[in-house]
């Protein structure tokens, strides 16, 4: 059975860090990219990063360069978000998604190039 679960989120105050993580299992991700989106309340889903599995390729939306970094440990079959110097604006449930590698990097920020997504994280920012 294929599963995506993410964990790390939490309350942190502006500014603050805090890192997601983005775990598989039923399936090997070398061949996917893993891709970051976010959900607020009202909004759309939107796309902030993702990685191939396959080579690395990385994207990352331009509001969070600078902030955000996107890491793989094919070993694990796990994918992180270090995210750095948060914001109130960056409160939002976060997914994470798997897709082709090459597809869903190249629909990012979409979501087309997407098969398969975890549940939600909820990060909140606040002081």
């Amino acid at each position: 059975q294929v599963q995506l679960v993410e964990s790390g989120g939490g309350l942190v105050q502006p500014g603050g860090s805090l890192r997601l993580s983005c775990a598989a299992s039923g399936f090997i991700l070398d061949d996917y990219a893993i891709g970051w989106f976010r959900q607020a309340p009202g909004r759309e889903r939107e796309g902030i990063s993702a990685i191939s599995m396959a080579d690395g390729t990385t994207y990352y939306a331009d509001f969070v360069k600078g902030r955000f970094t996107i890491s793989r440990d094919n070993a694990k079959n796990t994918v992180y978000l270090q995210m750095n110097g948060l914001k109130p604006g960056d409160t939002a449930s976060y997914y994470c998604g798997a897709g082709p590698h090459r597809l869903a990097i190249a629909t990012m920020p979409g979501r087309s190039g997407i098969d398969y997504w975890g549940q939600g994280t909820q990060v909140t920012v606040s002081s």
